[in-house]
């Protein structure tokens, strides 16, 4: 005990933000390690809450198969070699590609660690801007950028609301599994303890779901939907709401553009007319509708599932749409905004008015698929690479992420990674992406590494603020992830290698302070900035910038203005964080950032599209369609080589109903063949009535079985990748998302 300490966290690991409470003893070589990792009973946010996930951060730092220095591939081998060997390897390989063939014929993808990591969060944008390159992909194309897309139309920026779960008395779910994922787009630790105090208080919860999930199996009701029929149930309980009187937005009303045209365009969607679509019983669409008119609070959140289909954006704005008709949406109960401590969007420049929002500004070369925040969608990056012609992608620089298991038709992505000429990576392991990079930069553990939710706690279901510095010190001969982003931005740009990173930062968080002084309505406008600098200047990196960013921000102390204010200093003097209490109601218009200073019910790309929802209820529906799943022990491919997570039955099966194994000759436990338009697999079946007839499961994340992959633990563990057969070509046409549910499958016995 005498070598132990404690030290506390926010976990990394999903989008929780839960706190952690870490033992660390000294072993007489004078390291340190992770004896024990629980709940941090003090943390403002997640009051001791962990889930398997968070017990295992010193298993992950501990991977024998973590990459602890570069790699670099020669002979078709990866060669440990030193930093300034690694980075003299991408100046050679290249920088004669840009020069040649120009800025796009290298391509960038931030993949999701990148949300969780303090560095990227900060610093992908310099590395973005050094590469000087249009094709720009991310992962939000993968599960998120509808939402995105939908909030930014609607309120002028990507601000997205999210359910006040700790004080509502309704909660409509679609496409949701907290219980498994505690939640997404929605930061909420223990959203499973808060549906369960929910409905103590006398309070309801229906989940809308074509599995019987964990959640729905704790729901007062469970409504299981026909894969991709989201849409259709949302836009009909709208029409009930208008169409029966029930639509009442109460004050925002005044603050709400096009209203009135909402009853028109949504007529075609009466639920008798979405019955058959949306695969639920029409006295039960109008009955919820009532349901959500008449509570006394209510809040419509809709997640994963119902931006991962083909009419993902449409499905992401009606959410809102119903939130706004039944008076829920800016009202304690209802659908609310957080107010992140560090600012946002929402709370920069002039309240209530600002520039709008546009996508499509520009099209993909090969693809023609539209941009939107800056990005194509990741459905186009292997025709981008696979297409000759000025432009073609031949290199690829990719921070974090495994696109090759997560995004749709992965053989073909596969296959046109390893085309490329030159590939660098920024990853802790060689995946089934990496193994294609001729070098690898390994960032520094989530231990070694220090933490702040900068975007995250834009989606809190309460407002806190929650900083971490590192739990262990990395080698002395680890850059930290920041200084590793900014030296690859100098040499891509062609800087060279002896750049000097820490002058590179300096005029970072100069540009940053310059932003703080211009803005007329925050609260160091027109101050010095040297002088602002100078009260920094003791920090660097990161926190250098997150200091101003706090300070600056809607809590903060404004660099004395408000000696009560927030600053790095006092969440470091506060390591179970700062509670700035519940959200707030009533932050319309004032958070607006829409040209006219209005909500916009009716923007014209939604108007539009409700033509093709419309032409889809006529639309026969495939005999068989396939859904992802997630589990509570999963995050994605790189926690399965967590031996701790990964023990017990295989979980890596296909649920099919019983109705559709005895149709298909199916025998539980027996393996089948899964074909879709682009590929195969064969995977073991697990017959259950937990499904809707119709419909199959696979879950995510699993198939590290590829040759070259050094994941250890993973490939010890039966599965497949369900994305070899999902379809690049089955999107959301609005936002280029990929469609992963409700992709058509055929079966057989293996």
């Amino acid at each position: 005990m005498a070598n132990d300490r404690i030290a506390y966290r926010t976990c990394p690991l999903c989008e929780a933000g839960c706190g952690l409470e870490i033992t660390l003893t000294r072993s007489d070589d004078g390291a340190e390690h992770v004896k024990r990792i629980r709940g941090d009973r003090d943390d403002v946010f997640s009051g001791g809450y962990i889930c398997p996930k968070g017990s295992t951060l010193g298993h992950l730092h501990d991977d024998p198969d973590r990459l602890r220095r570069p790699v670099v591939k020669r002979d078709g081998e990866f060669v440990e070699v030193d930093w300034d060997e690694a980075f003299a390897t991408i100046e050679a390989g290249l920088l004669p590609i840009t020069r040649d063939h120009g800025a796009d014929a290298c391509a960038i993808y931030l993949g999701n660690p990148s949300a969780h990591s303090l560095g990227p969060l900060l610093y992908n944008r310099s590395l973005i801007t050094a590469l000087g390159t249009s094709n720009r992909f991310s992962a939000s194309t993968v599960d998120q950028r509808p939402k995105e897309i939908s909030a930014a139309m609607m309120f002028g920026s990507v601000t997205v609301p999210v359910p006040d779960i700790d004080r509502t008395d309704f909660l409509l779910m679609l496409g949701a599994n907290p219980y498994a994922s505690n939640g997404s787009l929605c930061t909420a630790p223990d959203f499973p303890g808060r549906l369960e105090r929910l409905r103590e208080r006398g309070g309801t919860v229906v989940v809308v779901d074509p599995r019987r999930s964990e959640t729905a199996e704790h729901a007062d009701r469970h409504l299981a939907i026909r894969p991709g029929g989201d849409a259709h149930l949302l836009a009909a309980i709208a029409h009930v709401l208008l169409a029966d009187g029930l639509a009442d937005p109460g004050r925002l009303a005044a603050h709400t553009n096009d209203l009135d045209a909402l009853a028109e365009v949504l007529e075609p969607f009466g639920p008798e007319a979405v019955a058959d679509a949306c695969g639920l019983d029409a006295g039960v669409i109008r009955s919820l509708a009532h349901d959500l008119a008449t509570a006394p609070a209510a809040a419509v959140y809709g997640r994963i599932g119902t931006c991962t289909q083909e009419f993902g954006t449409l499905a992401s704005w009606l959410v809102d749409v119903v939130n706004l008709l039944t008076g829920n949406l800016d009202r304690i109960g209802g659908a609310m905004f957080t107010k992140g401590a560090a600012g946002q969007p929402s709370t920069k420049g002039a309240p209530g008015t600002g520039r709008g929002f546009r996508m499509g500004r520009v099209v993909s070369r090969a693809a023609q698929r539209p941009e939107s925040l800056g990005e194509f969608p990741v459905t186009a990056l292997p025709e981008e690479i696979e297409t000759p012609g000025e432009g073609q992608v031949r290199a690829l620089v990719t921070v974090g992420g495994n696109p090759v298991s997560s995004n749709p038709n992965s053989e073909r992505l596969d296959a046109a990674l390893a085309s490329l000429e030159f590939m660098v990576s920024i990853d802790p392991y060689v995946n089934e992406t990496t193994r294609h990079a001729d070098v690898i930069l390994p960032p520094p553990s989530a231990l070694e590494k220090s933490h702040y939710d900068l975007a995250l706690l834009n989606f809190g279901v309460r407002n806190v603020a929650n900083y971490s510095p590192a739990v262990v010190a990395a080698p002395d001969d680890q850059p930290e992830e920041w200084e590793i982003l900014l030296r690859l931005a100098a040499v891509v740009s062609g800087a060279g290698l002896a750049a000097d990173i820490d002058a590179i930062d300096d005029g970072i968080a100069a540009a940053v302070v310059r932003a703080a002084v211009r803005d007329e309505h925050g609260s160091v406008h027109d101050r010095d900035p040297d002088e602002l600098l100078a009260a920094v200047a003791h920090r660097r990196g990161p926190e250098r910038l997150l200091d101003v960013m706090l300070r600056t921000g809607p809590y903060g102390d404004g660099f004395g203005a408000d000696p009560e204010g927030l600053s790095l200093d006092v969440l470091e003097a506060n390591p179970h964080g700062i509670d700035l209490g519940p959200l707030e109601p009533d932050r319309i218009p004032d958070l607006l950032r829409t040209p006219t200073g209005r909500i916009e019910a009716l923007p014209d790309a939604m108007r539009t599209d409700l033509d093709r929802l419309a032409a889809s209820l006529d639309r026969r529906s495939p005999d068989l369609v396939l859904v992802g799943r997630r589990h509570v022990r999963s995050n994605n491919s790189w926690m399965h080589n967590v031996r701790v997570l990964m023990k017990g039955r295989n979980r890596c099966t296909m649920h099919v109903h019983p109705d559709d194994a005895d149709r298909l000759g199916l025998r539980d436990g027996a393996p089948a063949t899964v074909r879709s338009r682009v590929g195969e697999v064969t995977i073991d079946v697990e017959v259950t009535d937990g499904i809707r007839p119709g419909v199959v499961s696979i879950p995510h994340g699993f198939g590290q079985q590829l040759p070259g992959v050094e994941l250890r633990v993973a490939q010890e563990y039966r599965g497949v990748n369900t994305n070899v057969l999902t379809d690049e070509q089955f999107v959301d046409p609005v936002s280029g998302n990929i469609a992963l549910n409700g992709v058509p499958v055929e079966i057989a016995p293996a």
